[in-house]
């Protein structure tokens, strides 16, 4: 993680002060032009989905560099605007560790949080995740295997469908790629994700 312009700030504390300042876009943009870290964590808390174009999304993710905010600023923000599994697809195809990451981090998030999408939207970005599954830097292939494991976690349909991509992914010939299966077959077929997927 990079920590040059961190004022280490807990994330209780920022919580505590994104939910005293409430939602606001222009606050929540200059604190972004500070690059301090813990300014851009409350950042993505305050700011307004709606209020979100594709240029700041663009100009915001070429800005991250630590995955903390990457991961932060998909839960909190990115997953909640219109134009999130555009992104997806758009930042999945792009070179830059921290974008490409947030690909990922989108879709471990939507997965988890977004309960009416449909199971399809997930088995389309499979193509997507097997894509990245080969990407050897820690902080994109990490996200790749968070993305397969919670889509696998959504449902037993899902799970199975995501089993079987792993099992196709731990087909490479990569290292990387064996990791990101051999990992994610072992979570989404343990008691533990059985279990839940059947009440």
């Amino acid at each position: 993680m990079v920590v040059e312009k961190r004022l280490g700030v807990s994330m209780p504390e920022l919580r505590k002060m994104a939910k005293e300042l409430g939602k606001d876009h222009k606050i929540a943009l200059n604190l972004w032009k500070t690059g301090i870290a813990d300014a851009q964590l409350l950042a993505g808390m305050i700011d307004e989905p709606e209020k979100i174009t594709e240029n700041q999304m663009e100009d915001w993710v070429k800005d991250i560099n630590s995955w903390d905010v990457c991961d932060q600023l998909c839960a909190n923000l990115f997953e909640k605007t219109p134009l999130a599994w555009k992104k997806i697809h758009d930042w999945s195809k792009r070179e830059e560790e921290f974008v490409k990451r947030s690909a990922y981090a989108l879709i471990a998030c939507l997965a988890w949080h977004d309960k009416e999408a449909d199971d399809r939207k997930f088995i389309k970005l499979l193509p997507v995740i097997e894509f990245g599954a080969t990407d050897e830097r820690n902080f994109v292939k990490k996200a790749v295997n968070w993305a397969l494991r919670n889509i696998g976690k959504r449902n037993r349909k899902l799970n199975k469908v995501a089993i079987n991509t792993a099992r196709k992914i731990g087909r490479i010939n990569s290292k990387t790629a064996r990791w990101v299966a051999s990992d994610a077959i072992r979570e989404l077929n343990s008691g533990a994700v059985k279990k839940r997927l059947s009440k």
